[in-house]
């Protein structure tokens, strides 16, 4: 028996995972990696089920070409598909990655209501089609209100299997930290986002450390971390698009890749890692809103981190942006209708 053989023999069984936007910049980065098997390792083949709008699918069959053209070991079987019904079913993981951007002169609540009935629509047939494990990453924008929506419109899955991402916001100002203080952001540890994904999240500098010291006597420039710094993380997004003409996709992918692997591994002892989570009330967040906390996993549940001391400054800030997640709440209330049946 030849090695390939051996290996062949050794493998799992696939691990389901769905993917929508498919054709976009973003899975265009992402779905390589999770084929070469950087999300769930050398030895586990996947499955990987593609969502499309239907005038997207010509794109995405240019996609299905590429990863047949990489010959992944891997990569089991791919499906394309214009139906959540059919791309769903019986999937393991779902990364809701597609959503309709924000044009030029379109009101955010405008936007968060077209988003949301697409997010009815994929949080129903999650519940009506997933495998009985299954765990939901949503990282199109706005994904905290996304998130809340399909969960709230899937309500016999369990509240704890979904998740929204700031993990970029936390690679971004690990890099912020590491770039001032002129050490490498692997030594920058215990970084937290509060709050909603948008211009409003708070990165938290307080309990974060540079090589195992806090931050603040790291860096001394007090200004900077209170102002550059916070907003520098919050507008990062912006000022990628300004400068390439185009949004950071490459960055979100591999923050997407990181988010699950965080989940699905033990949190090194004494880290943490920021994922939005459905809140059980913690720090003053209202119970039931998708909110950004540090959380730890123990390699098959999350919790959010507790005992952190909260300073004014950062007070004023999570509240700043959890209110804006209340008042996204509030204009699709409408779409939260499946909540309490």
């Amino acid at each position: 028996m030849d090695s390939q053989e051996n290996r062949t023999k050794c493998m799992k069984p696939p691990i389901r995972i769905a993917v929508t936007g498919a054709a976009g910049q973003i899975a265009y980065s992402l779905l390589p990696r999770i084929a070469a098997g950087d999300l769930f390792g050398p030895d586990q083949p996947v499955d990987l089920q593609l969502i499309e709008i239907t005038p997207a699918l010509k794109s995405l069959e240019g996609v299905l070409m590429e990863l047949q053209d990489c010959a992944f070991p891997l990569l089991n079987s791919v499906t394309l598909t214009d139906n959540v019904d059919e791309g769903f079913r019986g999937v393991n993981w779902a990364l809701l990655v597609g959503s309709v951007p924000r044009k030029a002169g379109m009101e955010r609540k405008e936007l968060l209501g077209i988003n949301g009935k697409i997010f009815v629509g994929q949080g129903r047939a999650l519940q009506k089609n997933a495998a009985s494990d299954i765990r939901v990453l949503v990282i199109g924008n706005p994904c905290n209100t996304n998130c809340l929506i399909a969960m709230n419109n899937a309500p016999d899955l369990p509240r704890d299997r979904w998740f929204a991402m700031t993990r970029l916001d936390e690679n971004r100002a690990k890099a912020q930290l590491a770039t001032k203080s002129g050490r490498h952001w692997r030594d920058v540890t215990n970084v937290a986002i509060w709050g909603n994904h948008s211009s409003t999240l708070y990165p938290d500098f307080q309990h974060a450390k540079i090589e195992g010291r806090p931050v603040r006597e790291v860096i001394s420039d007090f200004n900077w971390l209170e102002g550059g710094f916070v907003t520098s993380v919050q507008q990062r997004g912006a000022a990628i698009i300004q400068a390439r003409g185009l949004s950071s996709a490459k960055s979100a992918a591999h923050a997407a890749l990181e988010t699950i692997r965080s989940i699905v591994e033990p949190t090194p002892v004494g880290d943490w890692h920021s994922v939005c989570l459905c809140s059980d009330g913690s720090y003053g967040v209202e119970k039931g809103l998708i909110s950004s906390f540090p959380a730890r996993s123990n390699g098959s549940t999350v919790e959010i981190v507790q005992g952190l001391e909260i300073d004014d400054f950062s007070r004023s800030k999570i509240n700043l942006s959890v209110n804006e997640l209340k008042e996204e709440r509030a204009v699709i209330s409408e779409l939260l209708k499946q909540e309490n049946h």
